[in-house]
């Protein structure tokens, strides 16, 4: 067999991509994991294949976990995760968190494949100080459920006490303050459901 042969036969089996690309694809995949182990060292739990891409803020008070396959990019926004003393986030696997602001000092869990674009908020309280001594005192808390394969579009606000059920999608700019109830679509402030999703 030719060298030249071979060579399209490589390119079959691998999309058209040449042997180059691949080991691009590859070193970028491993640096991911690479940075994943400095930036999540503080977490409790982190699964395997998880990846970080560029440089997230994550502090962690509380109790931090991430599930197999989880990504925490910063392409468009830093991705900030606050866990203050007595919360709790917990990550399902293969979910996508993209340049989103979570903080959490009661419960955020987080299900299986879902999705959360830049500028999202996700808040299970009514305050998060940068100085203790400007807290209000008693500020309300209450858990927050994201059930799984749910897509949180851009600049979206999921706020303390929601669950958004299962295959649900908020709109870009929505504010939810209310349960989503499961394959839906939710838009607006305060979100409401403007669409039902065959399943």
């Amino acid at each position: 067999m030719s060298s030249i042969s071979l060579v399209q036969k490589f390119k079959e089996k691998t999309g058209g991509k040449s042997f180059f690309e691949i080991i691009g694809v590859a070193t970028n995949a491993i640096s991911r994991i690479i940075q994943a182990k400095v930036y999540l060292r503080n977490c409790n739990k982190v699964g395997k294949l998880v990846s970080v891409n560029q440089k997230p803020l994550i502090k962690n008070q509380g109790y931090i976990e991430f599930a197999d396959e989880v990504r925490i990019w910063s392409m468009v926004n830093r991705t900030k995760i606050f866990v203050e003393k007595g919360g709790k986030l917990i990550v399902g696997r293969n979910s996508r968190i993209n340049g989103a602001h979570i903080s959490s000092s009661n419960s955020v869990t987080i299900g299986e494949n879902v999705r959360i674009g830049p500028y999202v908020i996700i808040m299970d309280d009514d305050y998060h100080d940068i100085n203790d001594h400007f807290a209000p005192e008693g500020g309300k808390k209450s858990p927050i459920v994201i059930e799984d394969n749910v897509w949180i579009a851009m600049d979206a606000k999921i706020l303390k006490g929601v669950r958004v059920g299962t295959g649900s999608v908020i709109a870009a700019s929505s504010v939810v303050t209310k349960d989503v109830p499961p394959f839906t679509v939710v838009a607006g402030i305060p979100a409401k459901v403007i669409k039902q999703i065959p399943h």
